[in-house]
């Protein structure tokens, strides 16, 4: 009886969206619930998202990766426009969308604090500058995988926007020392930084960043060739999380591989 039970289980978000759950059932829920909802759920459908949101006009969270399989700027932009108390704004992930979007999020969304656009890689410099010169407020900026970006666009966000607290430039080959060297000497209260894949990034804006970052808690450099333990230690000693390991722990990694167990070693300094 009991996996008779198991076979036939439902839930609410099986039935008919179009039909029953919108007209019916969501149309009574306060947004607070209805976005809850979402992130349980799977990919919200486009007219649910449209009845939802069409009304709605005191937003200050929207996270739109569930709906990155379809959302476009017609979806979006007018959501944008009648809620302009965002606060954290998510697209990443969202490849349909445009620069009119990110526009539209810095002419309207003046207290935005939290903004990912992680995989977007129509984000371009005329974009980010639009950005930069509305949201000065922008506290965390993931620009992961954002391949159009070059030094240009990220040194103009760093000098508009300093209270960055966390910021992504992971796996994007463009961006060099000089980047990271304008976000390490304007944005004094850095804590997360992440350059993952950034391969042309070296230990002199490494060493920079240690200068004038003295509130940074975590650094991603992984795949950073050009990063030695040369730059990196002194962050090590000031407890800065860092995801690449010492140059002998790596070693005893390694031999722990080939040797098919942990070697004790008993290190005395």
């Amino acid at each position: 009886m009991v996996e008779e039970a198991n076979m036939h289980t439902f839930h609410l978000l099986d039935l008919p969206w179009e039909d029953v759950l919108v007209p019916h059932i969501l149309c009574h829920l306060p947004l607070q619930h209805l976005v809850n909802l979402q992130r349980v759920g799977s990919c919200i459908p486009k007219e649910a998202f449209c009845s939802m949101l069409k009304d709605n006009k005191v937003l200050q969270k929207l996270s739109l990766q569930n709906c990155s399989d379809w959302v476009t700027d017609k979806e979006l932009l007018p959501v944008i426009g009648q809620n302009q108390h965002l606060q954290k704004v998510d697209l990443s992930s969202c490849a349909c969308l445009s620069r009119s979007s990110l526009v539209a999020v810095s002419l309207s969304c003046m207290h935005l604090q939290q903004l990912g656009l992680a995989h977007c890689e129509w984000v371009d410099s005329l974009s980010l500058r639009s950005l930069a010169d509305h949201c000065g407020g922008l506290e965390s900026v993931d620009l992961t995988a954002c391949r159009q970006l070059k030094d240009d666009a990220i040194c103009y966000l760093a000098k508009k926007c300093s209270k960055l607290k966390s910021l992504s430039l992971a796996v994007n080959a463009n961006i060099t020392d000089e980047s990271v060297e304008e976000v390490a000497k304007n944005c004094r209260d850095l804590e997360q930084l992440d350059l993952t894949g950034c391969l042309r990034v070296r230990n002199h804006s490494i060493r920079t960043l240690a200068e004038y970052c003295p509130k940074l808690q975590t650094l991603k450099v992984n795949h950073c060739h050009n990063v030695t333990e040369s730059s990196l230690d002194p962050l090590r000693k000031r407890n800065v999380v860092i995801d690449v390991e010492p140059p002998l722990q790596r070693a005893l990694v390694l031999l722990q591989d080939v040797l098919g167990f942990a070697p004790f070693i008993n290190l005395q300094i």
